[in-house]
């Protein structure tokens, strides 16, 4: 599948997020345009935000850490709401870490405020027209975090090139919500935090 043209362009400047608006059977494409920029990736149905897409029940739902193409994301309510069409990057992508949040950024010794993932979900989300109380386990495009033979965590800098792109199309009404990860602590956005860019076809 290659589309030729996208409705809709939202930039993500680095280290905020936005929110997008996806009817059923559109597409939204996420984009590095500088390449190895992390995106935390949020979906919510429009129907009733309290229902929302599930790393832990994707997870189940597909048998593997990531889907495939063709594959689905599922929601709280294990109904589909994202299917992966088409992956243009390396296809690292990461369902087991949480948005990073100020409490994480104290943790690894920062002092004052620091841009967070969970935070710009929140602000993104209420422009949107939706309060978020709980902060759900992101899909982390373009991150490359992986168990070692110890079964410790290794926390690598994304693959992904410039322009480097997912694609997903919606199987029910959704907002979708990306976060131009501002992680420059641990070294997952490459030299450090850069911009992505959200396209939608209708």
């Amino acid at each position: 599948m290659k589309p030729t043209s996208w409705i809709t362009r939202v930039d993500v400047p680095a280290r905020q997020g936005r929110a997008v608006r996806v009817g059923a059977g559109h597409l939204v494409r996420v984009s590095t345009p500088n390449g190895a920029q992390v995106g935390d990736l949020f979906a919510f149905v429009s129907a009733d935000p309290a229902e929302h897409l599930s790393a832990a029940h994707t997870r189940g739902h597909v048998n593997r850490l990531f889907p495939r193409v063709g594959e689905q994301f599922v929601t709280t309510g294990r109904r589909p709401i994202l299917t992966l069409v088409e992956d243009t990057s390396p296809g690292r992508h990461d369902m087991l870490i949480a948005a990073c949040d100020p409490a994480r950024y104290r943790n690894l010794g920062h002092r004052g405020p620091h841009a967070s993932c969970a935070e710009n979900l929140t602000t993104a989300a209420r422009e949107a027209g939706i309060e978020i109380t709980t902060v759900p386990q992101p899909v982390n495009v373009f991150m490359d975090v992986a168990p070692d033979a110890a079964g410790e965590l290794e926390w690598r800098s994304s693959p992904a090139g410039p322009g480097a792109a997912v694609t997903f199309r919606a199987e029910l009404d959704c907002v979708v919500v990306v976060s131009a990860c501002p992680q420059d602590l641990v070294g997952i956005n490459g030299r450090e935090p850069g911009p992505l860019a959200l396209e939608i076809r209708h």
